[in-house]
């Protein structure tokens, strides 16, 4: 048996402060369950005494996941510690991460504290969090920038004072590989107790190499990973949680490692936070990315007809990519409908199957043929969906080249139903001008993207919004065959959070 590997996944805290990338508590708890599915061993769930909000989800994922750790961060500030703890203390494997600047760039132009004080503060504070917490993670910010002697004397202190991980994070994405391995090896010859403590890297990709640093300190003696799904994160990123993940398993001949992720789950993972943050991995991204397995050159075509292993380092299964080319269409039913959502992983309550297989239904009499993206993106979407939000009940466009578009909407909140009448710039814009109307709220269109899930003329529409409303941003999703329903439907989605925050705003 290899050494094992512990995943420490940070997507609800370093990746959701990436760009456009914000999540409302329902989500965040939606991706912590598929988190949980992943099998990663910690999930950091958020940094609770940042908002009341940020407290709420963390509080709501501690209470909801039992088979993976959840980790809340904290500055190694006694009210920063207590909020975290009330926000983790009934998970079922909770642990504070709790933080402090370590380099002299940090210490004396933010912290504006001595050294000797740093020591002492983190030593108190992981004291006090360890009193609390039966798990504590200290992390040094920007260690890499940092002295290793003072690093060595720190890390000394907090384990002694009860930490019992010590993360080593490259926080602006600064070292190479070859220096990150001896730089932890320094650390580790310097240190007296380093032994005692389990070893973390956080590597952010500002250079491109997060995946690289952090392989590099697994070499070191590093046997936790933080990563994020799809490498999402501040500035260009965190190292990629399925990267890391591939490699390890691809690779066993040069990493003899152990971990615990479910790896036919990462393409869901993927898809997941995709589909809730709107925000698209690149085609060529490694691993997830849609051209990952697709083989495009007639010598690579040739050699796969050959030998899968010409071309192919890792099977499209492992992540959880079918390879079931049956389409299912109309005159499929439920049992054949419920096979392939198994054979693409998924498994439903009896509810979820029967509102799953009529929205599949309805598709099918628009297209001819529906296939597995068309399935994951409707069981995707599904998930993730307000039940008692607005509802489009109809709309009425009128367009030409030759004329001013003009859309007519009708929507339903609870038992009310209101139309509007309203023109623009093309029936998309028409049709966001009179829900505005309708809505009476003041919002503005940040981006919009369209396209296809899969190909055809008939092909669903998948369209994402986001607008901003009162300095905050909101992502709404729309699936149809239709493209402008598929429109109204995202930004119904995202001004109907909007409100939502408004309406909490107002109670609080």
């Amino acid at each position: 048996m290899g050494k094992m590997i512990k995943f420490f996944d940070t997507t609800l805290r370093d990746g959701e402060q990436s760009p456009g990338c914000s999540m409302n508590n329902r989500e965040k708890l939606q991706l912590a369950k598929q988190l949980e599915k992943l099998q990663v061993d910690v999930i950091e769930a958020g940094f609770a005494a940042s908002s009341q909000g940020d407290f709420e989800s963390v509080r709501s994922i501690a209470n909801e996941i039992k088979s993976s750790g959840v980790a809340v961060l904290a500055r190694a500030v006694k009210n920063d510690i207590d909020r975290g703890w009330e926000a983790v203390k009934n998970a079922a494997f909770p642990r504070i991460h709790t933080f402090i600047a370590t380099s002299d760039i940090h210490m004396k132009y933010k912290l504006k504290m001595d050294p000797e004080d740093v020591i002492k503060r983190a030593s108190e504070m992981v004291s006090y969090a360890s009193s609390l917490a039966p798990e504590v993670e200290f992390s040094a910010e920007d260690a890499t920038r940092s002295d290793p002697e003072f690093l060595a004397r720190i890390f000394d202190a907090v384990i002694q004072s009860g930490a019992k991980i010590i993360n080593i994070p490259d926080t602006v994405g600064y070292t190479t590989p070859d220096e990150f391995y001896d730089f932890i090896n320094e650390v580790k010859s310097k240190s007296s107790h380093l032994d005692k403590a389990i070893i973390s890297v956080h590597c952010h990709n500002d250079l491109g190499l997060g995946v690289a640093n952090t392989l590099a300190a697994l070499k070191a003696g590093a046997t936790q990973f933080e990563c994020t799904i799809n490498g999402i994160g501040e500035r260009a990123g965190n190292a990629a949680l399925e990267e890391l993940v591939m490699i390890l398993d691809t690779r066993r001949d040069r990493f003899d490692c152990d971990f615990n992720i479910n790896t036919k789950e990462i393409m869901k993972t993927s898809n997941l936070l995709t589909m809730i943050t709107g925000v698209k991995v690149q085609p060529n991204k490694a691993i997830v990315g849609a051209n990952a397995f697709a083989h495009e050159s007639g010598i690579h075509q040739h050699g796969m007809l050959s030998h899968q292993e010409t071309y192919e380092i890792m099977k499209p299964e492992t992540i959880g990519l079918s390879k079931n080319k049956m389409v299912l269409g109309k005159h499929s039913g439920r049992h054949a409908f419920k096979e392939r959502l198994e054979s693409l992983g998924y498994v439903l309550t009896q509810e979820e199957l029967d509102e799953a297989f009529e929205q599949f239904k309805n598709l099918a009499d628009k297209k001819k043929q529906v296939f597995d993206r068309d399935i994951q993106a409707i069981v995707t979407k599904r998930a993730i969906e307000e039940t008692d939000g607005i509802k489009l009940v109809r709309y009425v466009i009128n367009s030409g080249n030759t004329i001013t578009s003009t859309a007519t909407v009708t929507l339903k909140k609870g038992n009310s139903v209101k139309e509007k009448v309203a023109t623009g710039d093309g029936p998309v814009d028409a049709s966001f001008n009179a829900i505005k109307k309708l809505l009476n709220l003041d919002v503005k269109l940040e981006e919009y993207s369209l396209q296809a899930v899969t190909e055809g003329t008939d092909a669903l529409g998948e369209t994402v919004v986001k607008v901003s409303c009162n300095g905050q941003r909101f992502v709404g999703r729309g699936l149809s065959t239709d493209i402008v329903e598929s429109s109204i439907n995202a930004y119904l989605e995202a001004v109907g959070k909007a409100l939502e925050e408004q309406k909490d705003d107002d109670n609080e």
